[in-house]
């Protein structure tokens, strides 16, 4: 029997599971969290739920299906608290080195995989523009603000300000919100004009995306009922406070998304909450050495296949489209990777409602894309690195004494970008910062900031237990969904 791994456990890694183990395939699914459903459907615990959970998520019925399905199979290992420590090529495919267990764990369980296919659906998260003051207790990514609202309901503040591009902006408000947090406005980048080119230039591309008007509804009539303002237009350009974020500075902006002068006001708040788009999740892809678009994005043909044999990949690494997309390309990749065909039964519907998602996806970027005025609201002073503290001036500094604009070099030098998180935050901002993307985008090879050899951090104990022979699956266990 063909053993699958399924790498996230969010909607396109359920739908990947679950087609790959209906096409024959036995399926390990291996996810980091304790439990199912991602960051989209992320949730309380199973010993603490909520009364009505179903109310806090959109497509909650198709989330419970996918996991009573994979719980169900007997072709199916769910594997929770499950790092991918690291990835090695192989001939046809890659060998996983897992760790299972609390993150910060002694004696956490090793496994080490070499399945006949690998699917990536590690998704991507949320990436911040820097600002004077957005290293202070209380500047949050807003996927961090949800992701407390929706897994502890816990509000980030009393006082919350909500900013930055894209659409999901309005699941973070209406998810503070409902945690009982004062969302004093939601201050979306693009102006009207883009907005209106992004979303209304190519409408036959909004076809496949209906479901999200009811979504869209919902999130303004949260917005309305507590009567939070939507700007267009604007940016939170400045945190300020002693210790801890008392103010924010809000301003206008250009066409370019520089602010403009004279439109600078101040607004008490006790939180903010700062997203701009997503950055896909890329370690492990990298590592397998799959290409990668000029914009980023892990490339795929139509069956969701890598440039890598023996490896798909599905949801946000290959492309920020949302729940619906994510599904679509999950149901593909499965199917593929269980060697079933995906031009019949219910992978060629699932390829027909990718196309429609994707064309959703096209007008996200179009319409909410970053733009390169947002440099104009930095300080020399400004954190750009904020593990390593490394400042916009010493940035600039190290370019021009060592007269190299090179990733790497400039890393190496003022250490932006080598602190705990990996340039997780940061990387992309250096980049643009350093005069753009490396020159081996669209090739197997990858540009610095997303090149990782160890994925996450590990214990020298743990890699001195690791096991010395792959294992073909983790034991059998009851699925703990």
């Amino acid at each position: 029997m063909r053993h699958v791994v399924v790498v996230g456990a969010g909607p396109a890694g359920l739908a990947a599971a679950r087609a790959a183990a209906d096409g024959g395939a036995r399926v390990t699914l291996l996810d980091s969290a304790d439990g199912l459903g991602g960051q989209y459907w992320r949730h309380m615990p199973a010993e603490r739920p909520a009364e009505r959970e179903h109310l806090l998520h959109h497509r909650w019925t198709t989330f419970g299906e996918l996991r009573d399905a994979l719980a169900a199979h007997p072709a199916v290992t769910v594997v929770p608290s499950a790092q991918v420590w690291s990835l090695e090529r192989l001939e046809y495919g890659a060998r996983l080195n897992v760790l299972v267990g609390e993150p910060d764990g002694v004696g956490r369980e090793a496994l080490v995989l070499e399945p006949d296919a690998l699917v990536l659906a590690t998704g991507a998260h949320d990436r911040t523009l820097p600002f004077p003051g957005w290293q202070l207790p209380g500047v949050y990514s807003a996927g961090a603000a949800q992701a407390l609202a929706k897994g502890e309901r816990v509000a980030v503040g009393r006082r919350v300000v909500v900013a930055g591009a894209g659409p999901f902006l309005l699941p973070v408000a209406s998810s503070l919100l409902q945690t009982g947090a004062s969302v004093l406005g939601v201050h979306e980048a693009a102006g009207l004009g883009a907005l209106g080119r992004g979303w209304l230039s190519r409408p036959w591309e909004l076809a496949g995306a209906a479901g999200k008007a009811g979504e869209l509804a919902g999130y303004v009539r949260d917005l309305v009922r507590h009567r939070v303002p939507w700007r267009p237009g604007e940016a939170v350009i400045a945190a300020h406070g002693d210790g801890q974020v008392e103010a924010v500075t809000i301003a206008r902006l250009d066409e370019r998304w520089a602010r403009v002068p004279g439109t600078e006001r101040q607004v008490e708040a006790d939180a903010v909450c700062v997203s701009h788009g997503f950055t896909p999740r890329l370690e492990l892809a990298i590592a397998a050495g799959c290409a990668l678009s000029a914009s980023r994005f892990v490339v795929v043909d139509a069956a969701q296949a890598t440039s890598v044999a023996g490896v798909w990949a599905a949801g946000e690494i290959t492309g920020i489209g949302g729940a619906d997309a994510a599904l679509a390309e999950g149901a593909v990749a499965g199917t593929a990777a269980a060697g079933g065909d995906t031009g019949a039964g219910p992978a060629l519907v699932a390829g027909r409602a990718r196309t429609r998602a994707r064309g959703f996806a096209a007008r996200i970027e179009a319409a909410h894309g970053i733009r390169g005025g947002w440099v104009g609201w930095l300080r020399d002073d400004t954190a750009v690195c904020r593990c390593e503290e490394t400042t916009y001036g010493r940035i600039r500094e190290v370019a021009e004494l060592t007269g190299s604009r090179e990733t790497r070099s400039v890393k190496l030098t003022s250490r932006a970008g080598l602190g705990p998180c990996q340039a997780r935050m940061c990387g992309r901002t250096l980049q643009e910062l350093l005069g753009g993307p490396e020159p081996s985008l669209g090739t197997a090879l990858a540009p610095a900031v997303d090149r990782r050899p160890l994925v996450v951090p590990v214990r020298l104990g743990d890699l001195a237990a690791l096991p010395q022979r792959p294992q073909q699956s983790p034991n059998p266990q009851e699925n703990p969904t």
